[in-house]
């Protein structure tokens, strides 16, 4: 394994030295060939800690330097130990990376302005703004260093070239977008009127000084010419199983950040509204039945983590009790559906990727996609989104709250039968002695009424549950019957 030390003021980048600690730990790629070091890991001993983190950059092979405003504690010499670690990467010929926080040097300690300023002279150096530009940083640097020294024999998809195109073939348009949308959302410190090509430069999404796979797919002015598998398709059903004839379809090119815009309105556009009204005001509080968060969530996370290579599409289906979003591709080892429904480290298939349409805030913190839309959902009264791997695909699945008044007439159900469904939307579940209560029937009749929700797949009872203890939920797919994209 490459040895990789970490350098910096400890307090100052205590989150960042763990975020990148657990980001290489953790990718796919940079796992399998590095490891990092980090001087708070280690167990109480009776060393001197010079002497102890000194050794540690003799022995590793990489040194990464995050330098910020904070010098850090003097010795007698008045050196802190950010800048004796990499005085001895110096003298022991280590490859240096360095990394510094901030758009300019504005309240930077002297000394700190003084080690930048002699790293600058001997090693190229990146600015940073926050820890997912770090990662984006420091996974291009540790990919261009595997490649330059044979460790790769081809760079990941997104890092490649885009076979024939040039940077004529990036729009203008979509590059000064955003500008403008990073400087506001993120505090992106390339300004308005930056060259295409620095800006690219910047994202590390130029190969010499062509345009990557990622460069097209992001600012591409047509990048289906190119890459014609890179698109959303969006259908939807009347029903709750693909069947034709499809009353709407539609395919979706672009940018990354139009498909996934045309892909939300696709959706919305099928989608029932609910209109909230409210005792003190004349005005009405809208929203769709599906939290649009969610939904742009889902999408986002299937153009971020998808696989390129395949030559399936991105694929929503509206149905009239949910809408799944598949995308090509499998989840990383490490992580299984289940893992995803709790915390769990952010893998990005493609981080290069990731990182601009996290920088005009189409994503939020990486890692926290999934749970966000099962809090969205949650808050909104309906049930969690499912996660599942089917194959080479990987399928986020929204439920719709698809039985509305005029759904359950249509469908032939009694008064109490609806009167049930409401508890139930209110509640979560009901019990036998609960639909008796709620509909003022008896046993028997309460029990036939349950029986024939069950049959006509609006209630289900969870199988391990029985007797006194059995009770009733809203079916999340008891006719869920696709098999995939077509």
């Amino acid at each position: 394994m490459i040895s990789i030390f970490i350098s910096s003021v400890q307090k100052e980048f205590s989150d960042e030295r763990r975020s990148i600690r657990e980001f290489i730990h953790s990718d796919p790629l940079l796992k399998q060939f590095f490891h990092t070091f980090l001087f708070e890991d280690l167990p109480a001993a009776d060393h001197r800690p010079d002497e102890i983190y000194l050794d540690e950059v003799n022995r590793c092979t990489i040194y990464l330097g995050i330098y910020g405003k904070h010098y850090g504690p003097e010795d007698a010499e008045g050196l802190s130990p950010t800048e004796r670690e990499f005085d001895r990467a110096t003298e022991q010929c280590k490859h240096r990376l360095i990394f510094v926080h901030g758009t300019d040097d504005a309240g930077r300690h002297d000394k700190m302005s003084a080690l930048i300023n002699n790293a600058a002279g001997q090693v190229i150096r990146r600015r940073f703004t926050d820890v997912s530009d770090l990662k984006t940083q420091v996974y291009a640097a540790l990919v261009q260093y595997l490649s330059e020294n044979g460790l790769l024999r081809h760079k990941p998809f997104e890092e490649s070239i885009c076979t024939g195109a040039s940077i004529d073939d990036i729009s203008p348009e979509k590059i000064a977008w955003f500008l403008s949308v990073s400087k506001k959302e993120r505090k992106f410190p390339l300004r308005a009127g930056t060259p295409t090509e620095r800006v690219l430069s910047h994202l590390n999404l130029l190969d010499g000084s062509l345009p990557t796979h990622a460069a097209v797919l992001l600012f591409g002015k047509n990048s289906h010419s190119f890459l014609p598998a890179a698109e959303i398709k969006c259908l939807s059903f009347r029903g709750t199983k693909i069947e034709k004839p499809i009353p709407s379809y539609q395919i979706f090119i672009g940018t990354l950040f139009d498909q996934v815009d045309d892909a939300a309105d696709f959706v919305l556009s099928k989608l029932d509204r609910r209109v909230f009204p409210r005792d003190e005001t004349p005005a009405s509080d809208t929203g769709y039945e599906i939290p649009v968060p969610a939904i742009h969530e889902a999408l986002v996370n299937a153009v971020v983590h998808r696989d390129y290579t395949s030559k399936a599409a991105v694929q929503v289906m509206v149905f009239a009790d949910r809408i799944e979003v598949w995308n090509p591709g499998v989840l990383p080892s490490d992580l299984t559906p289940d893992s995803l429904k709790v915390e769990h480290p952010s893998i990005p298939r493609n981080p290069l990727i990731a990182h601009p349409l996290y920088l005009t805030h189409y994503i939020e913190k990486a890692g926290t996609g999934t749970l966000d839309m099962i809090t969205y959902c949650r808050e909104a009264g309906l049930p969690e989104p499912g996660f599942e791997q089917r194959g080479g695909q990987f399928v986020v699945t929204l439920w719709r709250d698809w039985l509305t008044e005029s759904t359950m007439m249509n469908l032939g159900l009694s008064e109490r039968q609806m009167k049930a469904i409401r508890f139930v939307k209110e509640k979560g579940r009901i019990t036998n002695t609960e639909y008796q209560k709620v509909t003022e029937i008896l046993k028997r009749e309460a029990s036939r009424d349950l029986k024939e929700l069950v049959d006509k797949g609006i209630f289900e009872k969870p199988g391990s549950v029985t007797g006194k203890g059995t009770y009733y939920t809203l079916s999340k797919g008891a006719t869920k019957g696709p098999k995939g994209p077509q």
